[in-house]
């Protein structure tokens, strides 16, 4: 009896273990995980509406913020609910087919999310260090052609990755036994897929806002030297541009601070459970954008009260100065 208790599926023999828990810890889980599940959806929906609505907010930077928001509310939307469950009943209840596109599905949101941080960090690299050369080469359009890209090559590669790991051959049988959702990665392409999806583009992003603090600061002492009176107008846009290099420095922060512990329990091939657990954090991490966007941008806090009181309706609102 006690065998049948501890088993994903008690109808066959290769199901896998089921770890038990008190239903209190599992009600604790399921609210906390639904709550992360509430605050990417609705906290992303709300940067997209704000982003695309008022034209105020059509810059090259918020371009790239809105592209990233639609990866991670699609990832809230159609990925996280089905992992929650997982995470909480430590079993998969939705077979090995809708295992594989739902691992498919979100690996390509993770992808997009990542290349669109490597892309804001790059964005304000040239805003910070080269104002000039900025103002001039980073367009609107050019940022636009660069997140079709973005859209185009992240789900190029993942089908890339599936398709010689041997992943669309087997995709009915991924998992050793029933209950389990992991897509099985050779040590070769595994190795190659961190140094490609985290290694690379984190040490790119590391990088870039090493330098983009390190000129921020030198401004900040530049503008002390100067009077008040000749630099008045060069100080405020500088304060302006560092404050979103710092705003978005945070937000490489946390994805560093959800995904590092995923990648090192992946690589020392820890429990099943806990790593399953991590990679939940991981979705997680498409919530903290819209907190951290709630807590230092000004025009987030706006969009929430034009859009809750429906005034984003009126006709002429999308002019609305944020």
């Amino acid at each position: 009896e006690m065998e049948n208790i501890l088993v994903c599926s008690q109808t066959s023999n290769s199901s896998c273990l089921k770890e038990i828990r008190s239903t209190a810890i599992n009600v604790m889980l399921y609210i906390l995980l639904l709550t992360g599940i509430l605050i990417t959806v609705c906290g992303n929906l709300v940067v997209i509406i704000s982003i695309s609505h008022f034209k105020h907010l059509h810059t090259p930077t918020n371009l790239l913020v809105l592209s990233m928001a639609v990866a991670d509310f699609l990832l809230g939307l159609f990925v996280m609910p089905f992992s929650m469950i997982r995470s909480v009943e430590t079993c998969w209840y939705f077979g090995d087919t809708f295992c594989f596109f739902h691992l498919l599905f979100a690996s390509i949101l993770i992808s997009v999310s990542l290349s669109n941080l490597v892309l804001i960090a790059i964005d304000r690299y040239f805003a910070v260090c080269e104002p000039l050369l900025y103002s001039t080469k980073i367009t609107v359009n050019l940022i636009q052609i660069l997140i079709l890209l973005t859209w185009f090559l992240s789900p190029s590669y993942t089908l890339a990755l599936g398709y010689f790991n041997g992943n669309f051959d087997n995709a009915d049988a991924l998992n050793a036994c029933l209950g389990e959702c992991l897509v099985i990665v050779s040590e070769s392409w595994g190795i190659i897929d961190i140094i490609i999806n985290f290694v690379f583009p984190c040490s790119t992003i590391i990088t870039l806002y090493i330098k983009i603090f390190t000129v921020a600061r030198r401004h900040a002492r530049l503008i002390n030297v100067f009077t008040e009176k000749n630099v008045e107008k060069y100080k405020m846009s500088k304060q302006s541009e560092r404050k979103a290099a710092k705003t978005l420095g945070i937000v490489v922060f946390s994805f560093l601070f959800c995904w590092v512990p995923y990648y090192i329990w992946t690589l020392v091939e820890g429990n099943v459970n806990v790593l399953y657990f991590l990679g939940f954090i991981v979705y997680l991490n498409s919530a903290m954008n819209p907190i951290i966007y709630a807590l230092f941008y000004p025009w987030f806090k706006k969009s929430v009260k034009l859009i809750i009181t429906l005034r984003i309706c009126n006709p002429d609102s999308s002019l609305i100065s944020l």
